[in-house]
């Protein structure tokens, strides 16, 4: 009997601290701006060398305080790229363009790290593809 009675006390701690762990973290409000893309990857099929392979990845920012991206690094010199310098407002919505340079045969899996003054952190996006001969 005292077994369970240990057993039962040393359970019913655990669980008090996990709940008071779980409250404690969702009761926090984040501050600061929240970037939220409506996509993070793109596929551009396949397209002919010479077209134009340009996507707009669509952003808002969720979060209680203006937005700002600070850069955009490209896994390879294979794309431009190009954004808003201004601060994006809280609720405010934006785009990136990223464009594959198209000269350049074969399939392409690329990635874009945007970095920005977000509380989630730099965000990793995503583009792939194959280019072949212009007839």
């Amino acid at each position: 009997m005292k077994l369970k009675t240990v057993l039962f006390a040393f359970l019913f701690s655990v669980t008090a601290v996990a709940t008071a762990l779980a409250q404690s973290d969702t009761g926090k409000e984040r501050n600061g701006p929240l970037i939220t893309f409506s996509e993070t990857e793109y596929d551009f099929g396949t397209v002919r060398t010479g077209e134009e392979a340009v996507h707009y990845f669509v952003f808002s920012n969720t979060g209680n305080a203006p937005l700002a991206i600070v850069n955009i690094r490209a896994s390879c010199g294979c794309m431009a790229s190009e954004w808003t310098k201004k601060p994006v407002n809280a609720g405010g919505r934006d785009s990136l363009r990223i464009e594959y340079n198209t000269r350049i045969k074969g399939s392409f899996n690329k990635t874009i790290a945007v970095q920005s003054n977000a509380e989630n952190g730099d965000i990793e996006l995503k583009i792939r593809g194959s280019v072949i001969k212009s007839k």
